[in-house]
C-alpha cells in the first residue's frame, strides 16, 4: 500500500490509502522461542506520507530495514568439555559495566 499514516503509536500503526484504512500490528516485548525479548519500534510518524516498500517498523536485528546483527568486539571461546557452544567470555570491562551486551530473557 502506498499512503499517508494516519495514527502511530508503540502498539500500531494505521496506514490510509486507496480509500481503505490498514493495521498494522507491532510486537511489543514478546518471548521469543529461544526465550528472548522481540520489540518492534514504529519508524514513521504521523501525518507522514509512504511509498510502496518503504520501512514501517524496525526490530531488534534490523536499523533502517537493514540486517544490523550484533557488534564488532573481542571475545574469547575457551572449549571445556563440549560445553562451548553459544557461549563466551567478555575481555573488555567497559563492555559490561555499560550494560553494551545486555540481553532480556522472557520464561
Amino acid at each position: 500500500h502506498e499512503g499517508k499514516i494516519i495514527y502511530t503509536d508503540t502498539d500500531k500503526i494505521i496506514l490510509s490509502g486507496n480509500r481503505d484504512t490498514l493495521s498494522i500490528p507491532l510486537v511489543m516485548y514478546q518471548r521469543s522461542n529461544k526465550n528472548t525479548c522481540m520489540h518492534q519500534k514504529p519508524q514513521v510518524q504521523r501525518g507522514k506520507c509512504i511509498k510502496k516498500g518503504q520501512i514501517l517498523a524496525d526490530g531488534a536485528a534490523t536499523v533502517g530495514g537493514e540486517l544490523a546483527l550484533g557488534k564488532n568486539v573481542l571475545v574469547a571461546y575457551m572449549p571445556w568439555e563440549g560445553y562451548n557452544s553459544e557461549d563466551a567470555v567478555l575481555i573488555s570491562e567497559r563492555l559490561v559495566y555499560e550494560d553494551i551486551y545486555t540481553s532480556f530473557h522472557i520464561r
